[in-house]
């Protein structure tokens, strides 16, 4: 007799094997599922950090041109009052000269010119304040 070689027959699953073997695919599927989910977020947030940078960019690019705006503003306004000084002084100067004792004339002209002073110091006061605070 000869001899037969015995086929090894293949098991059969169980349900509850099959279930488990299907389930894990699952578990697979949905693991690479979030992990997809994980790495858009990572981009998104990458994207938002690189908007963020460049508004941040632009922000500091405006405030300076608004403070080199600002500091050639001031050097008129301040060259604009020494003017108004060296102005003032050779006033006085020529008033007291020709007062000849009459100083109370030249005490009101005086009194005019440095208020007009004031005003226009007050004014650039005021203007950098408001164009630094908003």
């Amino acid at each position: 007799m000869a001899a037969r070689a015995a086929k090894k027959r293949a098991k059969r699953k169980s349900p509850r094997r099959r279930r488990t073997a299907s389930s894990a695919a699952q578990r697979t599927a949905l693991r690479r599922e979030i992990q997809a989910g994980v790495k858009r977020l990572e981009k998104l947030t990458a994207e938002i950090q690189k908007g963020l940078r460049q508004a941040e960019r632009k922000i500091a690019a405006d405030a300076r041109a608004r403070i080199r705006a600002l500091r050639s503003d001031a050097r008129k306004q301040l060259r604009l009052m020494k003017r108004k000084q060296r102005e003032v002084t050779r006033i006085l100067t020529r008033l007291s000269g020709a007062a000849e004792g009459s100083w109370q004339g030249v005490r009101r002209r005086a009194d005019a010119l440095v208020a007009d002073a004031r005003g226009t110091a007050a004014s650039l006061v005021r203007r950098l304040q408001r164009a630094l605070t908003g």
